[in-house]
């Protein structure tokens, strides 16, 4: 919905596919430390009352990352998943 917003559009398939690539869903292998920080941050952001937890995961990724093509990020995300995703810790 964030990256939608940012065009004034409705969410469309091509806002789906960037968000899958850059946590590394749509690679065969993606980085086992991308792996690692994907399950401690989506741990339990599926149910209702962790509604604050997925807020701020969606609010981390930068809104330059939000403006490229899903293939850009697909290309960048191995080895820049970090900056991509605004993940800092």
């Amino acid at each position: 919905m964030r990256r939608a917003s940012l065009f004034g559009r409705a969410p469309v398939v091509h806002d789906l596919n960037l968000a899958l690539s850059l946590w590394g869903f749509l690679s065969d292998s993606p980085p086992p430390d991308l792996v690692a920080v994907r399950k401690e941050l989506f741990i339990g952001v599926g149910h209702v009352h962790h509604y604050k937890e997925g807020r701020a995961l969606a609010d981390m990724v930068p809104e330059s990352t939000l403006r490229m093509t899903p293939d850009h990020v697909q290309a960048r995300f191995v080895s820049e998943w970090r900056v991509l995703t605004g993940y800092t810790r």
